[in-house]
């Protein structure tokens, strides 16, 4: 019963779970900046015929412009 108050008992508990929620708050805080700090910038291909396609199996995927 001495070791009870140990790292292997209640304080190390308490400890892991102080870092593990630490750990986790901190970064749900980062996506969540990174995700605001993005939403302003949606990503734009910039001349979209010179991406070059390496494979015919991507035919099925490329966008045609009327």
């Amino acid at each position: 019963m001495d070791k009870m108050f140990g790292l292997n008992g209640i304080a190390g508990l308490l400890i892991a779970t102080a870092l593990l929620l630490s750990i986790v708050g901190f970064l749900g805080y980062q996506a969540v900046v990174t995700q605001q700090a993005n939403a302003d910038k949606p990503y734009e291909i910039k001349n979209l015929h010179d991406v070059k396609m390496f494979s015919s199996d991507n035919a099925k995927y490329q966008i045609e412009k009327n």
